[in-house]
């Protein structure tokens, strides 16, 4: 029996992806809602009150996987940005536009999820403190980022200098994981961690992953819906965009 052979490299045409994302995109959707909808049910009604934050800790359910898809989603993108940069593919450049919103977001929510949850524990809205300044400086460069591709009207070279950018601020990312370990600062250490026994309850553990990946569905979903959105926008005169939006 003949095992089938799937060419993924087809893939990589704007116009066999687009295809693609057009199949994937709701079922990822799909699963962020469920998943979304479990972990926010285990976030609110079922995972303990924490004994020395009180109530005031649940937000660390949104703040937590928030802040990892900022600094995973800048890595990703900075990923596509580079391979476009290095060569030259149209679909790589565009993946990292459509990225780029979507971490800038998450970079937002991580930053007021964590005025949210700092002024009960610290007493104040914002410190300046390693880890929030260097994430604040993460959703400057998102900004940044998105902010420069819309100043050049041309594609390619929007690309180019975005990709320059992403992979300059790559260097902040590290910065933003290792500040608590590095500086003295008022941040907390990680909760869960590779290399040791998580130091939080099973049921609060659980709720945090189910979090994660519920925001990682959203992401893909959302990406795969902006990147469809990029190739009709830039393959706009060609013969299969015609036939698509008729």
């Amino acid at each position: 029996m003949t095992t089938p052979v799937i060419h993924w490299f087809k893939y990589a045409s704007p116009q066999n992806f687009y295809a693609l994302a057009g199949r994937l995109w709701p079922w990822f959707a799909a699963a962020a809602a469920a998943l979304l909808a479990i972990g926010l049910w285990i976030a609110f009604f079922v995972a303990p009150v924490d004994a020395q934050q009180g109530q005031g800790y649940r937000i660390i359910f949104v703040h937590v996987p928030a802040s990892q898809m900022s600094m995973f989603i800048y890595l990703i993108m900075a990923f596509w940005a580079g391979l476009g940069l290095a060569f030259n593919t149209r679909l790589s450049s565009m993946m990292a536009s459509a990225l780029a919103p979507t971490g800038a977001l998450f970079a937002f929510l991580s930053l007021v999820t964590g005025a949210l949850w700092g002024k009960p524990m610290w007493g104040a809205w914002w410190v300046w403190d390693a880890r929030l300044t260097s994430t604040l400086i993460l959703l400057f460069l998102y900004l940044g980022f998105l902010a420069l591709q819309s100043s050049i009207d041309d594609p390619r070279r929007a690309d180019k200098a975005g990709a320059v950018l992403a992979l300059v601020g790559v260097v902040n990312v590290p910065i933003i994981y290792f500040s608590v370990q590095w500086w003295n600062t008022l941040h907390q250490g990680a909760s869960v961690s590779l290399t040791r026994a998580p130091s939080m309850a099973s049921t609060m553990l659980w709720g945090m992953l189910i979090m994660v990946v519920a925001f990682w569905m959203y992401a893909i979903a959302v990406a795969l819906v902006r990147v469809r959105a990029i190739i009709l926008e830039r393959e706009r005169h060609t013969e299969w965009v015609k036939h698509a939006v008729e």
